[in-house]
């Protein structure tokens, strides 16, 4: 038996879902679907397949039903209500984002976070809260889900993405509890976060002297009760790097050394400048030096570590933080880790590295065939040789719609494929995909996806417009005879009801 209090909070939660939806379809006009099915010798053709359930996945696929496009699909390869990074590696009390973000909700309060939260834990629970819990955030998103019914499909891991054998197809080979099919689809969006666009991994100089399971990634999978008593070294300075250390102490290591090569934290956070209606909306028209310079400043300068990750490891013992100690060289000695840095050895039992993402669309099995193909950023635009990078160069360069651009004319295929997840960085700065950016991004990329569909279908337009015969004004066929000008000899007018 539930408690009161918590069966009266999933009542009040059903009754705002019902909300919701009432309200959903109010605005839904116009609601009649104007999307032509395709079919390809028998087979189901999706207009839209979304690789990645999570918050952007969803909401994309949201924003595309409300607008008339029902054929969509929403793959994911997690388990259902375990998509996105909320319950698994991203170890932070809270979110980031300042808690007043919108953007999922569809312009519907009933819909939003914040209406969510006060629904559950009252109105002065919302306004007494500085930051959004993290893994209350990803209730949200079991609700939003819920609520709207969406069509995710989970356990469904996307293996590579081509051109189909009919034009103007996608095929999307894709693997489920061991069996594996190819889907075909109109367009494919990979709203696939902040891996999307490479993959997490260990650097080599650090991984290869070391035995297996000394070393992981802050990504991983990290079972913290094992390194009870032990000294693990941590590498990094961002938001990653202070929620591993926190694990690590609060699991009973004896104590974090906490390494980054920088001389000082980052203080200030370029995030929240940039987070404005006119940036976030229209970034994609900038020029191409414009974008490339922003790119390398947040590389530059990054963000600040949260501000409660950093309290919460700070009021921890054990923890030693080292500004200006980058790791130079790794050794394995035989019973523990021997790491040169500028500060001296540093010895530990265990090292974690929040090192962040490699960036490698060949690392993304889904781009196998799609990245070689694509147009880079170094293929587009030459910046001042002060300002060239081999790491931002070799990012994609997408349209205004996130879409893919092809080297050459012949693969005009991968323009069928809208890249929303980190590989955008260069093109559409480093907050569009974000939970921060999804008012403004998310409808451009939805009006880029529903732009092509209604070009796709641009021959068809004048002959559905002549063969179109829904009657409005029911008349009898001898109505303007009825009722031509009067004369002597007229018959009476007739009401044409």
């Amino acid at each position: 038996m539930l408690p009161t209090e918590v069966r009266g909070a999933e009542q009040a939660l059903a009754a705002l879902a019902v909300q919701a939806r009432a309200e959903l379809a109010a605005l839904a006009y116009p609601e009649r679907a104007w999307v032509q099915p395709a079919r390809a010798d028998g087979a189901h053709v999706h207009d839209v397949l979304i690789v990645g359930g999570g918050q952007s996945g969803l909401t994309a696929c949201a924003m595309l039903q409300a607008q008339g496009v029902a054929n969509v699909a929403v793959l994911d390869r997690a388990r259902a209500g375990s998509e996105g990074v909320w319950e698994s590696f991203a170890r932070m009390p809270e979110l980031r984002t300042p808690k007043q973000l919108n953007g999922m909700e569809l312009g519907l309060p009933a819909l939003g976070v914040q209406r969510w939260y006060a629904t559950r834990f009252g109105a002065a629970a919302w306004q007494g809260m500085d930051r959004i819990p993290r893994t209350l955030w990803m209730d949200y998103l079991r609700w939003y889900r819920a609520t709207l019914a969406l069509p995710v499909e989970n356990e469904v891991e996307v293996l590579d993405l081509r051109p189909a054998p009919q034009p103007g197809l996608l095929a999307v080979d894709t693997r489920s509890h061991g069996h594996t099919r190819t889907r075909l689809a109109r367009l494919v969006v990979l709203a696939t976060g902040s891996d999307g666009a490479g993959a997490w991994r260990v650097p080599a100089f650090i991984a290869a002297p070391l035995p297996a399971g000394r070393c992981h990634h802050s990504s991983d999978a990290i079972d913290f009760s094992a390194l009870r008593g032990q000294r693990v070294g941590v590498l990094g300075h961002g938001a990653s790097a202070f929620d591993n250390a926190v694990a690590v102490l609060e699991a009973g290591a004896q104590s974090v050394d906490l390494c980054f090569r920088r001389d000082r934290l980052p203080r200030i956070n370029p995030h929240r400048h940039i987070e404005t209606a006119g940036l976030m909306t229209h970034y994609a028209r900038l020029g191409d030096a414009t974008r490339w310079q922003v790119a390398r400043h947040f590389r530059d300068v990054d963000q600040p570590p949260p501000r409660g990750s950093v309290r919460r490891a700070l009021a921890l013992p054990g923890l030693r933080l080292r500004a200006a100690c980058g790791w130079q060289q790794v050794h394995w000695s035989g019973q523990d880790i021997a790491i040169d840095t500028p500060q001296g050895e540093l010895r530990f039992d265990h090292v974690i590295c929040a090192t962040g993402q490699a960036f490698d669309l060949a690392a993304r099995p889904e781009l196998q065939t799609l990245a070689p193909r694509v147009a880079r950023w170094h293929q587009r635009y030459a910046p001042p040789p002060a300002q060239a990078s081999e790491t931002l160069g070799a990012h994609p360069y997408l349209g205004e719609h996130y879409e893919f651009l092809p080297q050459q004319a012949a693969d005009d295929w991968v323009t069928r494929v809208f890249a929303f997840n980190s590989a955008s960085y260069v093109s559409h700065g480093p907050h569009s995909t974000s939970i921060s950016g999804h008012k403004h991004a998310l409808p451009r990329l939805v009006r880029g996806l529903t732009q092509r569909l209604f070009l796709d279908q641009e021959g068809t337009l004048l002959e559905g417009l002549q063969r179109y015969a829904e009657v409005e004004l029911e008349l009898p066929d001898d109505f303007e005879a009825a009722h031509s000008a009067p004369t002597e000899h007229a018959a009476p007018l007739r009401d044409p009801a």
